[in-house]
């Protein structure tokens, strides 16, 4: 699977601090609740392909912390 995320998908991803794939999922469904319905249709589409990808995958993408730039 050749998983491509938006920019804004990208963005989001950045904001949280991830040991792994299961982490970063965990986290960000965690947060869901807190998130305007803009914010949560956005999230809902990253975790879709999130959970689509293997964690092999999910290592080889090159997506940094936001406060890591």
């Amino acid at each position: 699977m050749n998983t491509i995320f938006t920019v804004e998908e990208t963005n989001l991803i950045s904001i949280y601090i991830y040991e792994n794939r299961a982490s970063l999922i965990e986290e960000m469904s965690d947060a869901l609740p807190y998130m305007d319905e803009d914010m949560r249709a956005l999230a809902d589409r990253t975790l879709e392909k999130l959970r689509a990808m293997t964690d092999e995958e999910f290592a080889e993408l090159d997506i940094y912390a936001a406060d890591e730039e």
